[in-house]
């Protein structure tokens, strides 16, 4: 999609597409976007500030690259200051040592860090330092030529490029993911993975990807996307935009091996039903052949994701009780809240035969 585009799309006021009840989501727009004096100099921070600055935004250059004025008086309050923060800085060193992550990829870099949306179970509550401000990298190219060190000797090699951003997200301030599919579209040993919760996939229509990204969607029960998933595409939304990235090309589509990321599974009431339903509407769309994964992966917090949690929502509705919970604990010593045993393995019986019997041609990554 050219940036002229991306500009009529968010001008629209949300309004119903060709008569259903689908609404067009505006794409996030941050109040302050600040610009290190590093990131500024490199060939992507100042495409991006043009970007931005086509938007109509007006983003601020620093003489340092300290990024300041990201706190406010309660925790509450830095959130939300931080959360309408989008910072382009450099990546620091330590970000070129990628490390393994088992089971979605060999490794995982990072294009960004921090995400727009209001999640109220974040999965980078805890895990990112600071106020949760958006941080993108200017020194992508960099990044990108990092990756090709890790490649595995006559093997292909997997990469996760959504561990603490969702790309999708940012593509209309940044155009990074464009630039990212087709690096990877011309490393034949190397693929790529992200996954969102967002839905303006247009400008990733036409990339010449060569089957080696795949893109992932993250979805869940309706009841369960409306009251902790702010700020995000409806489910239906996603559903047509994972739909358009399956399409082969020849029928307006992208031509992408697809994935759904089912995340994070609870068992609400009547969740048997809830699920259902969102079986019934993804079999109605992708009603024809694509290479199509599942990665299940149901609700999990620790105590210190809970504490950071309550702070950023203390009304949430969000399931946080320890007590009814088992207790799971990482080779660190670390500790992970999940469903109790018999309640897992109902959940994994249900999941599993639903795949199996509406996708059968498609595989389940894993579960967890």
């Amino acid at each position: 999609m050219e940036l002229l585009s991306v500009l009529e799309h968010i001008d629209q006021e949300a309004k119903v597409i060709q008569g259903e009840d689908v609404k067009v989501f505006k794409p996030w727009m941050p109040k302050r976007v600040v610009f290190t004096a590093d990131a500024i100099e490199q060939p992507y921070g100042q495409r991006i500030f043009e970007r931005v600055t086509r938007l109509g935004l007006q983003p601020e250059v620093l003489k340092n690259n300290r990024i300041t004025g990201l706190r406010g008086e309660t925790e509450r309050e830095t959130y939300k200051i931080a959360k309408n923060t989008l910072a382009i800085v450099n990546a620091p060193k330590g970000a070129f040592n990628l490390r393994p992550i088992p089971p979605s990829a060999d490794w995982q870099f990072h294009l960004a860090e921090g995400c727009p949306a209001h999640c109220q179970y974040c999965y980078l509550a805890g895990s990112l330092q600071g106020p949760p401000a958006i941080r993108v990298f200017a020194n992508l190219p960099e990044i990108l030529e990092n990756t090709v060190k890790f490649e595995r000797l006559n093997q292909i090699t997997s990469y996760e490029a959504s561990c603490y951003t969702d790309p999708l997200s940012l593509e209309h301030l940044t155009g990074g993911l464009q630039e990212t599919i087709e690096f990877f579209g011309n490393r034949p040993m190397s693929h790529l993975r992200f996954v969102t919760k967002f839905d303006a996939v247009d400008s990733l229509i036409g990339l010449q990807h060569n089957g080696r990204t795949r893109f992932r969607c993250s979805l869940n029960a309706d009841a369960v996307a409306r009251r902790l998933e702010g700020g995000t595409p409806k489910i239906d939304a996603r559903i047509k935009a994972l739909r358009k990235m399956a399409l082969p090309k020849l029928q307006g589509g992208g031509g992408y091996p697809i994935g759904v990321v089912l995340a994070p599974i609870m068992p609400i009431p009547d969740w048997e039903t809830a699920y259902g339903n969102l079986f019934d509407k993804l079999q109605q769309q992708l009603n024809f052949d694509c290479d199509l994964t599942f990665e299940l992966i149901t609700h999990r917090f620790t105590p210190g994701s809970k504490d950071v949690l309550l702070e950023w929502y203390p009304n949430t509705s969000l399931d946080l009780e320890e007590s009814t919970r088992s207790t799971k604990r990482n080779k660190f010593g670390g500790v992970k809240y999940v469903y109790v045993k018999e309640m897992m393995l109902g959940l994994k019986a249900y999941f599993e035969q639903q795949i199996g019997k509406r996708f059968p041609q498609a595989r389940i990554l894993y579960w967890t």
